[in-house]
């Protein structure tokens, strides 16, 4: 196991993690911009709608790709393990 093969590791770890992470952060930040607007402009200054509003979004967006997800991060696993079967003797 050389340098070179640890940045590939690492890579791919941060890959993974970006992409897993990206519907939700994406739906959040979305949903919180047009949250926030919609306060704005109607005067209401109620938080919990804000939280609620996007809690309901992300777990709706994590229902929705939860498989994919789950795939991707299996997908890595098998990956991450097959590299340990060729480096071991």
């Amino acid at each position: 196991m050389n340098g070179e093969f640890v940045l590939f590791l690492g890579k791919r770890a941060l890959e993974t993690a970006l992409l897993l992470s990206a519907p939700a952060l994406a739906v959040a930040l979305l949903v919180g911009f047009v949250t926030a607007l919609f306060q704005a402009v109607t005067s209401i200054r109620d938080m919990t709608l804000g939280v609620v509003v996007k809690i309901a979004a992300v777990g709706f967006t994590l229902l929705l790709t939860g498989g994919w997800m789950m795939q991707l991060s299996l997908g890595f696993t098998n990956e991450i393990f097959n590299h340990m079967q060729s480096i071991a003797p």
